[in-house]
């Protein structure tokens, strides 16, 4: 357990977040002083705090000497021409919440960081200087597997519904790519560089997916695919929780909640008479409600935990909305009384 030393500081910052504190928390392994919330090593990353601190050519950096005030406009880019004069050797950063956080002694982002010049090594990510093209196209695949094998049944081939699967499996896959382009789109709202990359621990939870979608297709049942996450929009910038995190995280939730709604919509238009077409719509919608459910889930690096920290209300509210389409739908899929999707 490393030791931590309390002290009383008038407007003390927060080396993890920047902002100011009157009482602030003395990290015993890197020496910096932290707010309760980032006080313990595992909440500031301290092994790579320790590891940006020992690159520093300038000693005072490792007391805490950087000017917090300095701007973005006010430091210079990284570029071929012009290298970073603090920089020995390819920067290292890991990563939280599933974004790539920058120190803010290195608060500014090197030009065309996910190019190979730009002297970042990504840890997490397979194949990060691949074009997203590549990791895009990769991810979907492995997504569009796990949906197939998911909703893969016999009765539904005997019945001639076949195309079902395909369905299914195709709008499992955009509800989990437009969640991700709900991010990316934000994010370069912003200014923020930002791609999808395959992520090391994504495509471990991918694997178990895999698995999960093989039982299901053993035991010849129809139920909803395995949850994965071959990879994820990587944003570099976002530093801290506040406004710009906040939205960045929730957007994609809410494109699974719109994209969801739109579908769940448009399951009602279809004739009874198309049976079980609107039925099958109303499974995709269900899918949507349930990848943005679980991504609201406020652990770990899935987005609820920020969008909880950045702004309580918008999370319940959200979340709130999420169930009760969710709820809504699973009850006109399973509960034959009453389901609006039935021939009567």
């Amino acid at each position: 357990m490393e030791k931590e030393f309390w002290r009383t500081i008038e407007m003390e910052k927060c080396y993890h977040c920047g902002e100011l504190f009157s009482q602030t928390f003395r990290c015993d392994k890197c020496g910096q002083e932290y707010c309760n919330r980032h006080k313990d090593p595992i909440d500031h990353e301290c092994n790579l705090v320790r590891e940006s601190l020992n690159m520093q050519d300038n000693p005072s950096h490792q007391h805490g000497g950087f000017n917090y005030e300095d701007s973005y406009a006010q430091r210079p880019q990284w570029t071929e021409q012009t290298p970073s004069p603090n920089r020995r050797g390819p920067e290292r950063r890991g990563t939280t919440d599933g974004s790539f956080t920058w120190y803010r002694e290195q608060r500014y982002v090197p030009e065309n960081a996910f190019d190979p010049d730009s002297g970042i090594e990504f840890k997490g990510i397979l194949f990060p200087y691949k074009s997203e093209a590549l990791h895009l196209l990769v991810g979907a695949t492995l997504i569009f597997i796990i949906g197939f094998i998911g909703f893969y049944n016999e009765q539904l081939i005997e019945l001639d519904l076949t195309w079902s699967i395909f369905m299914l499996a195709g709008f499992y896959t955009t509800a989990f790519l437009f969640h991700e382009f709900g991010h990316r789109q934000v994010a370069k709202h912003f200014g923020l560089q930002t791609k999808f990359r395959l992520l090391t621990f994504g495509m471990i939870i991918t694997v178990i997916g895999l698995v999960m979608g093989i039982f299901s297709l053993l035991l010849n049942t129809v139920a909803l695919p395995s949850l994965a996450l071959p990879g994820a929009v990587v944003v570099l910038g976002l530093d801290k929780i506040n406004r710009q995190t906040g939205l960045t995280k929730i957007a994609g939730p809410t494109v699974n909640l719109f994209y969801g709604f739109i579908l769940l919509i448009i399951s009602f238009l279809i004739p009874t008479a198309l049976y079980p077409l609107n039925l099958f719509m109303g499974y995709a919608a269900a899918l949507n409600f349930i990848l943005g459910g679980f991504n609201l889930i406020p652990l770990g690096i899935l987005d609820g935990k920020n969008i909880l920290q950045w702004n309580k209300g918008a999370y319940f509210l959200i979340t709130l909305w999420m169930v009760i389409f969710l709820v809504f739908t699973l009850l006109n899929i399973y509960i034959v009384e009453i389901s609006l999707y039935i021939p009567r």
